[in-house]
């Protein structure tokens, strides 16, 4: 590639964070709380607040079921953050926070037709962020923990989704492993590769590859041929530091890397069919040489964000196949936006209890067969967010597999949970266009 397409490319990899330091203090914020019943006067308001809100109260009272058909408790989740593991900025706190938790809520509302809230916790402490979460579960149907660090982000998750009512998701573990897959289903059918053959490589050993190994040996990878690596270098056995401190890391040192192999990244890779990265921020955490070491037609998911483990043209260049990172503004985005409000509009629609493994991974062939066999693409592996009706598709493949799961209370057929996805994203996407039409959300310009 030659240097002035290069400046170019870098030039425009820079232009979201310069957008975005504009735009945000010029909307101080990115949702707002606006009414979803009629006012016609002010006497609705004896209705909808005192003295007639009262009945309701007591019905609830006498059946707490009945909160998901008085109040927007059936559509609601909360997104829950401690500000420890932001993006590819670590430990910036709940206030540095906020903006990525606003953006996921607009994400929800937008493209799931799902109503978030950030809530951004003042504790970095496992055990008040579990209590936290339970007293909060009146008033949600449902919980999105978001940028938790390891290795507490296990137990959290794992404790909550054991004791909770309501669903409680944490979407760098079950998220980006739920797209991760999607992603892979369709770049091994480009190189035609079988995922019960294949070596994998994975890149870091937080949160995210955590989840994405146990989902994908759960879709059919073999252990035996998965390989992690964490900044000590590969996971094996003799790792027993992790026996105690992170029972999750000594799993996978049990499970994965039959042949025991020693050393780091580049180690990792040597005759890879594919390499998962969601380590640090490139670029060069990935080098072109190692990719160049890999087995014939290597897949490369350099997904760390904001910057990608190896730029994608330079990838390319080493011979890859198939290369997708984290970052819309490149081909192939494997993002998590693809999944959640898809997977919770069904959730929520089958009043489902908790989000199991099986329900990701239905999520994610879903998402995979959005884009047809003679459609794939070594730079067309997904769809992207613009493919509107990937959601509603995710939603009701979700909704039926929760019924098969037996974890919903509500029965519908996936025709029945389709129609409600695109009727609810479809209200959401023409409120957002209507107050911008009648300048309620001003232009920038």
């Amino acid at each position: 590639m030659k240097k002035t397409d290069i400046k170019k490319l870098l030039k425009s990899a820079e232009k979201p964070a310069q957008d975005a330091r504009r735009l945000h203090p010029f909307y101080r914020g990115k949702i707002e709380v606006v009414p979803k019943c009629r006012v016609r006067d002010f006497n609705d308001f004896a209705i909808w607040y005192s003295p007639g809100v009262a009945s309701v109260c007591l019905d609830i009272n006498k059946n707490l079921e009945l909160a998901y058909e008085y109040t927007n408790k059936w559509n609601t989740v909360a997104v829950v953050s401690d500000g420890t593991r932001v993006l590819g900025l670590g430990d910036i706190g709940p206030e540095a926070s906020m903006p990525v938790m606003e953006g996921k809520a607009l994400l929800y509302k937008y493209l799931g037709g799902v109503d978030a809230f950030p809530i951004c916790l003042g504790t970095k402490d496992q055990q008040e962020i579990i209590n936290t979460v339970k007293i909060l579960q009146p008033s949600f149907g449902g919980v999105n923990l978001e940028d938790i660090a390891q290795p507490k982000c296990f137990p959290i998750l794992n404790t909550l989704r054991k004791e909770c009512h309501i669903p409680v998701w944490h979407d760098d573990q079950q998220g980006t492993a739920l797209v991760t897959l999607a992603g892979l289903i369709n770049a091994l059918k480009v190189v035609n590769k079988k995922i019960s053959k294949i070596k994998i490589a994975l890149i870091g050993a937080g949160a995210a590859n955590m989840c994405i190994a146990r989902i994908i040996m759960l879709y059919g990878a073999n252990p035996a041929n998965i390989i992690m690596t964490d900044l000590g270098g590969t996971l094996h056995k003799g790792r027993t530091e992790f026996k105690i401190a992170q029972p999750e890391k000594w799993d996978m040192c049990v499970q994965t890397n039959a042949q025991g192999v020693l050393g780091g990244i580049k180690e990792t890779m040597e005759n890879a069919d594919v390499v998962i990265s969601l380590a640090a921020p490139g670029p060069n955490v990935i080098k072109k040489e190692w990719i160049k070491g890999m087995a014939k037609n290597p897949i490369v998911f350099a997904c760390a964000n904001p910057v990608p483990e190896i730029w994608p043209w330079e990838a390319i260049e080493a011979g890859a196949a198939v290369v997708a990172t984290g970052r819309s503004d490149f081909e192939n985005q494997v993002n998590n936006s693809l999944g959640f409000p898809g997977v919770f509009r069904g959730t929520l629609d089958a009043r489902a209890k908790t989000i199991t493994d099986n329900m990701c991974i239905t999520a994610a062939e879903e998402l995979a067969s959005c884009i047809p066999n003679n459609k794939i693409k070594p730079n067309k592996i997904l769809p992207t967010m613009d493919d509107w009706q990937l959601y509603p598709r995710v939603a009701a493949a979700v909704g039926v597999k929760a019924i098969k799961e037996k974890v919903a209370d509500k029965k519908m057929t996936y025709d029945q949970f389709y129609d409600q996805a695109v009727k609810m994203i479809k209200r959401s996407r023409a409120i957002t266009s209507n107050m911008m039409q009648e300048g309620l959300i001003k232009s920038s310009k």
